[in-house]
């Protein structure tokens, strides 16, 4: 029996090594195997380079696993403010077989729709269904999805926590560039809302950079006591420390629509988070990465809009802040 014993544990022995090389080799052959490396496409309208808007989507996919150079590749193009580059960069996009497109606005977006009928794309934009981009939020339909804000509700609010914060406001001037999609139905309800706040409202156009310096000086002119700012990212988003600066030269007391033009300067912000919507968009890719089709895809809204208020500005402007405004704010920079 011992005899019996000690020729097995012998065989088991010689058996051990081998089985033991034959699982290092296919572990071996599989660390060999390539990581899937997923190609993606972010066209944007304006400035290139990184953002806040382009490094909340990378962050997004890193929390989902997806890190550039080891599965992950981003190609970038940005038109720079000029949109008749769009449609070139977006077919660019599209000969390099990416495997879905990021589009930030309303022109990068109807670019790459354009460019594509096949390759998914995740808008960041508003009034997508009043553009006929896609067919609703929730059955968007087509090769679109993500996410959208309606700027209509956006603009008409702006004005009454404006009017909250300046009660004896009369006169206001609305910053736009006219070339935005739909802004004849914005302008509408607009001119709706101001009417009954009991405001009478002034239109300045922003059609490019080089236009903004006379804008300041046409509130100036029309005798304004304030303004706000229609979301507009092919020429008005990327001006946002021009304006801050003129606001502050002109004494202008303004509203804008991101947070980030009141922690340059601005006195008050109410809309999303572009930082979460931006994460947000990561979860899309991430979705089509792994299968999913747009048309199936319901477009989201931000579900919590930030007012956001600057108190140093505000004494600069010797501006009174009301206490029922500062209970309502999510953020007070002071």
């Amino acid at each position: 029996m011992r005899e019996d014993s000690t020729m097995r544990l012998s065989a088991i022995e010689l058996m051990l090594p081998l089985a033991l090389g034959i699982l290092w080799a296919s572990l071996a052959v599989e660390a060999q195997q390539p990581t899937h490396v997923h190609r993606i496409g972010v066209l944007s309208a304006g400035p290139a380079g990184p953002g806040p808007g382009l490094e909340a989507l990378q962050q997004g996919l890193r929390d989902l696993g997806y890190v550039e150079g080891q599965n992950l590749v981003i190609e970038r193009r940005s038109a720079e403010g000029h949109d008749e580059r769009l449609p070139a960069l977006a077919a660019e996009l599209v000969h390099l077989k990416v495997e879905v497109i990021v589009a930030g606005g309303p022109a990068p977006t109807r670019a790459a729709q354009h460019a594509t009928q096949t390759i998914p794309i995740v808008m960041g934009n508003h009034d997508p269904v009043e553009q006929g981009l896609i067919a609703s939020f929730a059955h968007p339909g087509g090769n679109i999805t993500g996410w959208s804000f309606l700027s209509v509700d956006l603009g008409e609010k702006q004005l009454a926590l404006l009017k909250e914060a300046m009660p004896q406001l009369a006169r206001v001037a609305v910053v736009a560039n006219p070339a935005t999609p739909g802004h004849g139905l914005r302008m509408h309800h607009l001119v709706e809302a101001a009417r009954a706040l009991g405001l009478h409202l002034h239109v300045v156009e922003v059609r490019s950079p080089d236009a903004l310096a006379q804008a300041f000086a046409a509130m100036t002119h029309a005798g304004v006591e304030a303004f706000f700012v229609l979301p507009e990212p092919t020429v008005i988003d990327g001006l946002r420390g021009q304006m801050v600066t003129l606001a502050a030269q002109y004494r202008l007391p303004a509203m804008y629509h991101w947070k980030m033009y009141v922690e340059a300067g601005g006195l008050m912000s109410y809309g999303p988070s572009l930082l979460d919507l931006n994460r947000r968009a990561a979860v899309y890719v991430d979705k089509i990465l792994k299968g999913a089709k747009p048309a199936d895809l319901p477009v989201e809204t931000p579900w919590k809009y930030e007012l956001v208020l600057n108190l140093k500005t505000a004494k600069e402007l010797d501006l009174t802040i009301p206490p029922t405004l500062l209970m309502l704010a999510d953020e007070v920079i002071k």
